[in-house]
């Protein structure tokens, strides 16, 4: 039986497997019909033990000839699920095919629809250096899918910058990242402003590691991202040599969230993004206000951090921010999992209400 005629009917599913060659990668290929921007085409998952790889193909001749690749060379059966039929093909140990049919009543077919790429703000089948770099992406663009996850939390990051920006209207940003760290994120962020917004950005890295800052460097400058770079540098004693417009501080541990925030303040900075991070200086001070909250360890520390952004949030909006604190990853991932974000919308008050606010809440760093 050829595998052209076998097309020509619908399917909701084949199924390639029984691989020849036990040292082949792909345990299984599994194609299915979907539907991108109301275009029908097809999806192919290529199986290993660990991971899972798609690719999407668009034309029938090409299905055909991607079937073709891979049944009689690399898979010794192929089951093939249409409307009123379900057909397997199996080769023999002498090459020859066998073909059995089981007929059936009607399947109800639900042809999948696939939004992501028009849903997600970075394109899955293009090539982003810094995705590929950290093994989210293949060298060919394609999501990996067992790094799927990871796809959506770096997406939903860039929807709230994307949502914070909506109303910006200059054609240049300069970003500073405090605690960068490793800095995949700072990579993404400085692609999404430059190739997705085609904004004239100015993004700065910084992290007291030295070598952390030097590698980060050395790979923005094969990505040829020109107007990226990373300094050593505290967040309390930065000073920066031109207006910023945004602040990112992501789990920026302890106190030098307070001190990226501070800065922000005094800076006149209209965008903050903060993650914070390992919460303890309200944690160390409750002592025993709050029994009912502080008797357990855990509901503690939680309660502790909760406490903390909330006084973040509200000295912020003393300062003339409208502030939002929004669920940054879903918290099956991980409890440390709350972004502040604030857009400069009101005049900012006196710098002392700020002091006072802190020594009356007790909250370090004391101004």
């Amino acid at each position: 039986m050829q595998i052209n005629e076998l097309l020509k009917q619908p399917f909701s599913k084949i199924v390639l497997s029984n691989k020849k060659d036990k040292s082949f990668a792909y345990n299984k290929a599994v194609i299915v019909p979907i539907l991108i921007k109301n275009k029908s085409m097809w999806q192919m998952t290529l199986y290993t033990d660990k991971q899972a790889f798609q690719e999407n193909i668009k034309t029938i001749s090409d299905l055909n000839n991607r079937i073709q690749e891979l049944f009689n060379v690399k898979y010794k059966q192929l089951n093939f699920f249409a409307t009123h039929e379900d057909i397997e093909i199996k080769v023999s140990k002498k090459g020859k095919m066998i073909v059995s049919t089981h007929h059936h009543e009607q399947r109800n077919e639900k042809i999948q629809t696939h939004n992501r790429l028009k849903n997600y703000l970075l394109p899955e089948n293009e090539k982003i250096p810094p995705l590929i770099d950290i093994g989210v992406m293949t060298k060919e663009g394609k999501i990996i899918a067992s790094q799927m996850d990871k796809f959506r939390q770096i997406n939903k990051f860039l929807e709230m910058v994307d949502d914070t920006l909506k109303n910006w209207s200059k054609a240049d940003i300069t970003v500073i990242d405090f605690g960068c760290g490793k800095s995949y994120l700072t990579f993404v962020l400085y692609y999404y402003l430059t190739e997705i917004k085609k904004l004239n950005a100015t993004v700065i890295g910084l992290d007291l590691k030295s070598e952390v800052i030097e590698k980060c460097n050395i790979v923005a400058e094969k990505y040829g991202y020109q107007n990226l770079s990373f300094q050593i540098g505290d967040i309390n004693g930065f000073k920066p040599t031109k207006q910023i417009d945004m602040i990112v501080s992501l789990h920026a541990c302890d106190t030098a969230t307070d001190y990226a925030l501070f800065n922000a303040i005094c800076w006149d900075v209209p965008i903050i993004l903060s993650v914070p991070c390992c919460q303890h200086e309200i944690n160390s001070q409750i002592k025993n206000a709050w029994p009912i909250m502080t008797k357990y360890g855990l509901i503690k520390e939680r309660f502790s951090a909760l406490l903390t952004d909330a006084v973040r949030a509200n000295l912020l909006e003393a300062q003339g921010y409208s502030v939002q604190v929004m669920e940054f990853i879903p918290m099956e991932h991980t409890a440390k999992n709350v972004l502040i974000r604030a857009v400069k919308k009101g005049k900012k008050n006196h710098i002392k209400t700020f002091r006072i606010y802190a020594d009356n809440l007790t909250l370090s760093p004391r101004f």
